[in-house]
């Protein structure tokens, strides 16, 4: 029992030192000021200028929770004089007021943000506040980015063109649109994605500082050498700040899924969508939120529509969409669900894909320890010889495959997320020093907890073991769910048309 204590604090440990260095990251603001936007201010001391920076964080970040705080109490004029103060007007003030805020490590933090049941409430609020509402640009600024990149403004460009965001999306706000189909002649709703100024110059500058990103990532994993891990993410969250690459990603997928009885991901608008500019299909639908709301039955059929988009596009496409926020669907009822942002996609190798295939198929289907941990070090996720037990390998890497490594009902829980999510985090264990994260494991592994923690919330009920047979590249299991059963006629119809990059 004591033994069991004291790992526990150690992995609370390691989270809410993790923890405490994204919180801080997420309050640090560069020094910029008009005329003087690239000069450096050096420091001879680091902690001298962390701390300062820190102050400058604490100050804007008191700012604008205090702002959002006052908007409850606020009546409707006021609520607006107050939202009006935090518009954000120029490139200047995008890299001042969203710099770390919205940078890289938010992207890193996000992750945990949604894996934190269990975890120590200072360590809750801090994560919870990486999925808070970024303050939106200035209809003025928004405007000009649009014209900038489309040769026009919006007003000119699209029938109509609402000033005000209606969703904030990671380094950019969303707008609503209608545009004439210049095919069809028909007006067309759509969604326009415009990044914030900026904002790129503020990711990548992020991204140089190495030394805090592999810190970080050393208190998650044990034993972990972050090079890989580190060029991984930077490499796609720059791929991030691409709309083009974004819009051809989206295009891919919606290619993929189109006329799916479930599935939906809205065309993009080609001639509307620059680097910084994406203009898709508007979609609607009930957020996240409002879907929990619904009765279980509803809640299990989500679970299966999320579960089967990601693997099957894992399997069929070689892509994982790598960023499951909740932000990112739209639900319509009887498991139809629209995916949106389409700018964290990950595509794999054959050789990759073989490495997946082989330790998913010996984890949950031949349940064959000797050939899992040949499959592992293979991968680069566990050391070659190792002196380790592999008893012990397969204890420690197995947990994963728990929910489709027996032919029974599962309900998902949170208590299984964040149980999965402190293994993952567990120091203590003597195979973490033999074990690491290889570049391709990066985002598997944030799309994995990811999605583990969203049917925990939903607590998503089913055979999962069935429906992944039905999308195991090694089996051939007969449709198992009547969602399976509707989706069969579109599966015969698309079979070749999947488009591997």
């Amino acid at each position: 029992m004591r033994a069991r204590r004291r790992r526990a604090a150690r992995v609370v440990m390691a989270w809410a030192v993790a923890a405490a260095g994204i919180a801080a990251a997420l309050l640090a603001l560069r020094r910029r000021t008009a005329g003087v936007a690239d000069e450096v201010v050096m420091r001879t001391s680091r902690r001298r200028r962390n701390a300062e920076v820190a102050r400058m964080g604490i100050a804007v970040g008191g700012t604008y929770a205090s702002v959002r705080a006052r908007q409850l109490f606020a009546a409707a004029p006021r609520r607006a004089e107050l939202d009006d103060e935090l518009r954000l007007r120029s490139a200047e003030q995008v890299a001042a007021r969203l710099g770390n805020m919205k940078g890289a490590l938010m992207k890193l933090g996000q992750m945990a943000s949604y894996l934190d049941d269990g975890l120590p409430e200072p360590v809750r609020l801090a994560l919870s506040q990486l999925q808070a509402d970024a303050p939106p640009m200035s209809s003025d600024l928004a405007a000009d980015v649009v014209s900038a990149e489309l040769g026009s403004p919006p007003e000119e460009l699209f029938v109509e063109w609402d000033p005000e965001p209606i969703a904030a999306a990671s380094i950019g706000q969303v707008h609503r649109a209608v545009m004439v189909d210049p095919v069809t002649g028909a007006e067309r709703a759509v969604a326009v994605k415009v990044q914030y100024p900026g904002v790129r110059e503020a990711i990548e500058s992020d991204l140089a500082n190495t030394d805090l990103l592999g810190a970080l990532l050393r208190q998650g994993f044990g034993g972990l050498d972050p090079a890989e891990l580190i060029a991984e993410v930077k490499q796609r969250l720059t791929e991030e700040l691409d709309y083009g690459r974004e819009a051809v990603n989206q295009s891919r997928f919606a290619a993929v899924y189109r006329d799916h009885p479930f599935i939906s991901v809205p065309a993009v608008v080609s001639a509307l969508s620059t680097r910084k500019v994406l203009t898709t299909e508007l979609a609607a639908g009930a957020t996240w939120r409002e879907m929990l709301t619904w009765d279980q039955h509803q809640r299990d059929l989500a679970g299966e529509c999320l579960f089967r988009f990601v693997f099957r596009s894992l399997y069929g496409m070689q892509a994982f969409n790598g960023d499951p926020h909740p932000g990112n669907y739209l639900f319509h009822g009887d498991g139809r669900v629209t995916f949106l942002d389409f700018g964290l996609v990950r595509y794999f190798s054959d050789t990759e894909m073989a490495t997946f295939v082989a330790m998913v198929r010996a984890a949950a289907y031949d349940h064959d320890p000797d050939t899992f941990r040949a499959a592992l070090e293979t991968g680069g996720l566990l050391r070659a010889e190792a002196p380790v037990a592999t008893a012990e390998v397969w204890d420690y890497f197995s947990h994963f495959y728990e929910t489709v490594a027996a032919d029974v009902t599962t309900t998902w829980t949170k208590e299984y997320a964040s149980r999965i999510v402190r293994h993952t985090f567990d120091r203590s264990s003597p195979i973490a020093q033999y074990a690491t994260v290889p570049r391709a494991f990066v985002f598997i592994q944030r799309i994995n907890l990811g999605l583990y923690a969203l049917l925990g919330d939903l607590g998503a009920h089913g055979n999962y073991r069935r429906m992944a047979e039905e999308l195991w590249p090694f089996t051939d299991g007969p449709p198992s769910t009547p969602m399976a059963e509707a989706e069969a006629p579109w599966l015969a119809a698309r079979q070749g048309a999947v488009d591997h990059r």
